[in-house]
């Protein structure tokens, strides 16, 4: 894509082993979450499920089985990605952000006509982020919202200076979330922005039709 947009979805493989299973989310207020963000939980099955649908997603015929096992750490990723649109949503709403339909629909299409239609966005999608075909509408509202972010802050996400204001902006609202994580799944880093069981930086650059493989870095 021409000045392809870009997004920040921490889509690296952990490699830390899982810590023992609790009941909850740092003690026994909140059985059954593996995070609170802002007061509000991020279930342990709402993060199961959008894991199984894309475990389903790569059982398709002709996927391979490389490609489920790179993704052993598909939990993590899947919950990091869940905080990580929270945090987003906050940040954009601080800085006056919305994103409408529209231009979800606009950053599809081009993602579609680069990449050989509507399935080769599905391939790439899930091989290159780990995102089910369900999936992709959302993870695309996280990139045109990052965009319009570090426009409304005047930042340049090609630039190290503007990496570190649409930082700070995420970093602000990541500590106004109070974010707790179930210590089964690692700590949340508001420096980060991510799981502490990430290796990567929080921004990543990629695209929809041309992303990071989650190994990288791992």
């Amino acid at each position: 894509m021409h000045r392809r947009r870009r997004t920040a979805l921490a889509l690296t493989a952990a490699t830390l082993v899982a810590a023992p299973l609790l009941t909850a989310c740092g003690g026994a207020a909140h059985p059954g979450a593996a995070a609170v963000v802002g007061g509000d939980r991020i279930d342990v099955a709402t993060v199961q499920a959008q894991a199984a649908d894309v475990r389903s997603a790569q059982q398709e015929p002709g996927r391979s089985a490389e490609l489920v096992t790179k993704s052993g750490q598909l939990i993590r990723v899947k919950l990091s990605g869940l905080i990580f649109g929270r945090v987003l949503d906050r940040a954009a709403k601080d800085a006056g952000v919305s994103v409408s339909r529209k231009e979800i629909q606009q950053i599809r299409s081009t993602a579609a006509a680069q990449s050989g239609g509507e399935q080769g966005v599905r391939t790439l999608m899930l091989e290159q982020r780990w995102v089910a075909p369900g999936q992709i509408e959302a993870s695309l509202r996280q990139e045109v919202q990052l965009q319009k972010l570090a426009q409304a802050l005047g930042a340049d996400l090609q630039s190290p200076a503007g990496v570190q204001a649409v930082g700070e902006a995420l970093t602000g609202a990541s500590k106004a979330l109070r974010i707790d994580v179930n210590p089964r799944y690692g700590a949340w880093d508001n420096q980060k922005v991510q799981l502490s069981t990430y290796q990567a930086p929080w921004i990543t650059q990629v695209t929809p039709v041309r992303g990071q493989d989650p190994e990288a870095g791992a």
